[in-house]
């Protein structure tokens, strides 16, 4: 998916709130109306792929439960944080596009939660730290990428669409600004 000078992170949320999840069904439901949209009818046990928003809402009513992997969790943050930063200087480990959508809903979520309970206030604060190293690693090297020469699909295909509308507009004021530096005007 390409971007665009106008992706924003609203335009990113838009796009993930309207993505297809999978969900397990924990009780049998009929066909559900959920502004405009019909949804079911559902089975028991039985695996579906609807929108995420459509799965948080049933997830509300304890109709329908999101499949862990399409989940973040502290482990999988873990894991992302060493694969950055045993990565040289530019080189990004590849992320999921939506993997900042996924991101701040699971710190909602875990706010939340630590709301009422002194345990996920901790594990909160620790995975907030955790997601702010992660940020601040792949933020240093994407500006190492965007003031070096065009990179390759290769390479920005590893960036989640937040980060490749950063590199875009990174790269493109530093281009700009490394001309202006280096043009030779002639004197009066």
């Amino acid at each position: 998916m390409s971007t665009s000078s106008s992706m924003s992170i609203k335009n990113v949320d838009f796009m993930f709130e309207n993505k297809p999840v999978k969900v397990v069904i924990n009780r049998n439901c009929p066909e559900i109306q959920l502004v405009g949209v019909k949804v079911g009818p559902f089975e028991e046990g039985r695996e579906y792929e609807i929108k995420y928003w459509v799965a948080k809402e049933l997830e509300r009513a304890g109709i329908a439960r999101v499949r862990e992997e399409e989940l973040l969790d502290a482990v999988k943050l873990h894991k992302i944080f060493w694969k950055e930063s045993i990565q040289q200087a530019r080189q990004v480990s590849p992320l999921k596009e939506d993997f900042y959508p996924r991101l701040r809903r699971y710190l909602v979520s875990l706010k939340r939660k630590a709301i009422s309970n002194p345990e996920k206030l901790k594990e909160y604060d620790k995975v907030r730290g955790l997601s702010r190293d992660i940020v601040n690693c792949r933020l240093r090297k994407i500006v190492s990428l965007a003031s070096s020469p065009p990179q390759t699909i290769q390479i920005l295909n590893n960036l989640a669409l937040e980060e490749r509308e950063l590199y875009t507009q990174l790269h493109e004021i530093i281009h700009k600004w490394k001309s202006k530096i280096t043009k030779v005007r002639k004197e009066s």
